[in-house]
């Protein structure tokens, strides 16, 4: 970072980075049954348009921290401002589903290369004893984006045109361009490596194509042989990423050598859990406040900014309730509870009280909020200096994958609910959503399973949690 800036200015460039990425996740979930309109198709269809925009994240993350390494990383940060930016212009401008699907694909690249960047920035200039503040820091105005998005998106739909869902990306990318410019040095490494293209390949087709397929699966009308096949080659891709990974520990993409500690495994494997079931409910639940409590797409979105009140009132107790609990005790208990607060939405009606359904997504945003930056935090407490580009790049991937899928397996549920009870997908019932509801909520129970193999002192040095010392009775 440049000597004569503040590094919160950098922080802060990256926190808003991170908040324009996530926003166009879900700005476009209160928007699909108009963009459906306007482009002949259904609205649960549309989620091809989220899910294809965090597939690429998750595909093309791999590639930033190495391209950092090599053009430096302010090069690569602005670069991708720039491909954001222009992006979002072509998804304003599109006029069917292919070209909206490939320009959020292009969207995706741009995100791809900003987001990993800018927090392995933060990652090496932070001392482990801060790394909660600063994790804390950067992750709630992406969590804010994720919840700000859908009634953000309803209003501009409602009163305007969801084409300026995209515009509004076109003056807050060139401020950010200009300010990268401004604040961040251009830092190169001094060690080269070659890139794994190999298990890139393996890894992104087996990503994409496995997406692809259950979209395909779950559609209405297709045969279900070809995707089959596709899913069972996209399995087996996987497994040889792995195979490669293997000859190759030290260089490969795949962080194998991180993935042997507890506190890294777990935001590898029972996160992705969480991540995938938290990540359908801005998917599902606009969907369900307009398909079945007929409401518009800005009043739908009015409903999910209690998430955003329980996020932002969660982030100034995150380090004392660290401190005085640990992670482990953290992660089981408050991941049991957010599980229920997510079981509580499948019991809302077109009767419930508005105040109550505010009431439970705000309890639902802070107990995420708590789960995430304890998650995203404790991976990084055991990681060297000298891994944390792999160790971050590889968790980037796996979280935007996680949360891509999450969408696909959104829809899937909603589709296969809604086939079991006898009717079309395209209209889905009230039951439908709240059964896909209670899976994700069972589904939200992974880390909670993970935590459970945790020792007790995990990740004390980043927390501050002491463990009060046993007596010692004399022999």
């Amino acid at each position: 970072m440049k000597k004569n800036r503040s590094p919160l200015y950098v922080t802060t460039l990256i926190a808003g980075a991170f908040f324009m990425e996530n926003l166009d996740g879900t700005i476009i979930a209160t928007a699909l049954p108009q963009i459906a309109h306007s482009f002949h198709a259904t609205a649960v269809s549309l989620n091809i348009g989220m899910t294809a925009y965090l597939i690429t994240l998750a595909v093309f993350i791999p590639v930033s921290g190495w391209a950092a390494d090599r053009l430096g990383s302010r090069s690569v940060f602005a670069a991708a401002i720039a491909v954001f930016t222009f992006a979002s212009l072509l998804c304003g401008l599109c006029h069917n589903l292919t070209q909206f699907t490939l320009a959020r694909v292009l969207q995706g690249i741009g995100g791809a290369m900003m987001v990993p960047v800018g927090r392995l920035i933060v990652l090496r200039n932070t001392p482990k004893e801060n790394l909660t503040q600063a994790i804390n820091y950067i992750t709630w105005p992406g969590l804010t984006a994720l919840v700000l998005g859908p009634p953000l998106g309803g209003f501009i739909t409602t009163y305007a045109s969801w084409h300026w869902i995209f515009f509004l990306n076109l003056p807050l990318g060139v401020i950010a361009l200009v300010l990268a410019f401004l604040l961040i040095e251009n830092v190169r490494t001094e060690e080269k490596h070659p890139f794994d293209w190999l298990t890139f390949l393996l890894a992104g087709f087996a990503s994409t194509g496995t997406v692809y397929a259950m979209e395909k699966l779950s559609a209405e009308g297709v045969r279900w042989q070809s995707p089959a096949i596709l899913l069972a080659l996209s399995l087996l891709s996987g497994v040889l990423a792995f195979v490669v990974a293997r000859r190759n520990p030290t260089t490969s993409l795949i962080d194998l050598e991180s993935l042997k500690l507890k506190t890294y495994a777990l935001s590898v494997y029972g996160a992705s859990a969480f991540r995938i079931a938290v990540s359908v409910l801005p998917f599902l639940l606009p969907l369900m406040f307009q398909i079945a409590f007929g409401l518009n797409a800005f009043q739908s979105g009015i409903y999910l900014l209690a998430l955003f009140a329980g996020d932002l009132s969660m982030k100034a107790f995150v380090v004392q309730v660290l401190r005085r609990f640990g992670f482990r005790r953290t992660l089981i208990v408050n991941g049991v509870v957010t599980s229920l607060s997510m079981a509580l939405c499948a019991t809302l009606s077109p009767t419930t009280p508005g105040i109550v359904i505010l009431a439970i997504r705000f309890v639902h945003g802070s107990l995420r909020s708590l789960e995430f930056t304890c998650m995203t935090t404790l991976a990084y407490t055991e990681i060297p200096s000298s891994r944390m580009r792999r160790a971050n790049g590889f968790l980037s991937a796996v979280m935007q994958l996680s949360i891509g899928t999450g969408v696909a397996v959104g829809a899937i549920t909603l589709r296969l609910v809604a086939h079991a009870n006898g009717h079309s997908a395209a209209t889905p019932h009230l039951h439908d959503f709240h059964l896909a509801i209670l899976f994700m909520a069972i589904l939200a129970l992974g880390p909670v399973l993970n935590s459970l193999s945790l020792p007790a002192d995990a990740g004390a040095t980043t927390s501050g949690h002491r463990q009060p010392e046993l007596e010692v009775n004399p022999a």
